[in-house]
Parts: structure tokens; C-alpha cells; sequence
């Protein structure tokens, strides 16, 4: 039997309500789809990198640090459906949806997403978690979730999931990465799926698998944190923890 195949694709807009030509946006001084495909090229698991978008500026920038854009609709309304545009011309196994606001993004953390996947024959699709930081549990831009002991999600949510009704020792909490995995006849069927009542309050597309019946496969990362870029001060934290990193040890 021959081995699956995967590919990443990495979604790109320009047009962000809250932050319009943010894939271009410098982060200590290199555009953020730049930080995004080299953090993916670091993936062992994936045969090839793509940035899939609606706009000349993004697919000219790419072509000026080597990588491959996909012309795409202007129309769709969600990145899952600009993946699925590009992903009709591969025939690769498995999809990785890399999200372009992941400046942080590194090749071990795609990796692990498609090993759930690999791993659990079951499952449609898979995404990634880390402990979320205690700061930033009420910030409705880190997206937290609860999942089963078997490594299945059961809800994401904007807000702080499971609530602390009573004051005593605080269950641990886990943030989502905004990263997915999915078998590719999974995610053909996927964006078809009528969107949900729960999807459309959260704004949270993962939901709309859930509340249809469909398992999402959970891999834990320890070691690295995402810092996803929402708001232009985001880029502020991206680039402190950049210098962070990047530090002498004394």
C-alpha cells in the first residue's frame, strides 16, 4: 500500500475587516506569509508548501521569496473554501490548512497535525493544541477547547471553556491553533456542509464539523506557543517573543 501524501496550503486574503493587507504586514522587518511559508517548509510530513489567494500583491510577494501562489476566487467567504479551491488541482491524501496569521508557525507543530490524522484512520481531520496562557483566557481572539480522553474535541469556544463555577483548583485549559488537517475527500464534503448554529456565533468554521457529527482528532503540543496575528498590535507581541527567542542566553 503506498504511503499517504500531504500537502500545505496556507490561505491569504487581503481583504481582513479588522486588519486589510495583513498577510504583507512586516514582523521585524519580513512580511508575515514570509515567516508562515518558512515556518512550513520546516515540515518533514509535507511534500510541498502553497499560498493559496485573491490578490496580485500577495502572489507577487510570494514569487519574490520562492514561493508558489495559487490564483484563487475573490468570492469565497471562509479560507476552508479557498483551500478546497486549490486543493481540487492535487491529489495529495491529506490537506493542511495553515493558517497565514501564524507568524510562530514551525515545521514540527504541521507535523504533529498530520500524524493525529495518520494515526487515527477514523478521523476526518485533525487540528493542534498547546496549554493556553493564563492572561490570555477571557481574550476572545485565543480560541480555547475542551476534548475527550480519547483525543477527540468536543467544543471551541471564544470564551473560557469548561467555566470555573466554583472557586476551588481551576481545570487546565487549552488553546487551539488555527491549523488543520484533513483527509482530502473530507474536506471536499466539508465546505458543502450547511454552516451551524454554534459556527455562526463563535465564528469558529471548526464547529460546523462538530455539530454535523464529524470527529476532530487532537494533538497536544509542549514547548511552543501561538501567537495568532488578528490586530495590528499583535504584530507587537509576535516580534517581543521573536526578540525573545532570538536572545543570547546570559
Amino acid at each position: 500500500m503506498a504511503a499517504m501524501t500531504a500537502v500545505g496550503i496556507i490561505p491569504a486574503r487581503w481583504r481582513a475587516s479588522r486588519f486589510p493587507g495583513k498577510p504583507l504586514a512586516k514582523i521585524a522587518g519580513m512580511p508575515m506569509i514570509r515567516r508562515v511559508y518558512e515556518g512550513a517548509r520546516g515540515a518533514s510530513r509535507l511534500r510541498a508548501v502553497y499560498v493559496a489567494t485573491d490578490d496580485q500583491r500577495i502572489a507577487d510577494a510570494c514569487a519574490e521569496f520562492g514561493a508558489t501562489a495559487v490564483m484563487t476566487s475573490p468570492d469565497h467567504p471562509t479560507g476552508t473554501d479557498r483551500l478546497a479551491e486549490a486543493a481540487r488541482e492535487l491529489s495529495d491524501d491529506i490537506i493542511v490548512n495553515i493558517q497565514g496569521d501564524e507568524p510562530l508557525i514551525e515545521g514540527f507543530v504541521i507535523d504533529a497535525a498530520v500524524a493525529a490524522l495518520e494515526e487515527a484512520p477514523e478521523a476526518p481531520m485533525s487540528t493542534v493544541v498547546h496549554a493556553a496562557e493564563t492572561g490570555c483566557l477571557d481574550d476572545p481572539n485565543r480560541v480555547k477547547v475542551v476534548f475527550d480522553r480519547d483525543g477527540y474535541a468536543l467544543y471551541f469556544s471564544r470564551s473560557r471553556i469548561p467555566a470555573l463555577r466554583d472557586h476551588g483548583s481551576p481545570p487546565r485549559y487549552w488553546q487551539h491553533v488555527g491549523l488543520y488537517a484533513y483527509r482530502r475527500e473530507f474536506l471536499m464534503r466539508f465546505v458543502d456542509l450547511t454552516p451551524t448554529e454554534a459556527e455562526r456565533a463563535e465564528a469558529l468554521e471548526q464547529l460546523r464539523a462538530l455539530e454535523h457529527g464529524h470527529r476532530i482528532r487532537v494533538a497536544v503540543i509542549e514547548g511552543w506557543q501561538s501567537i495568532p496575528v488578528d490586530t495590528p498590535d499583535d504584530v507587537k507581541r509576535v516580534e517581543a517573543q521573536l526578540e525573545s527567542r532570538d536572545a543570547p542566553p546570559r
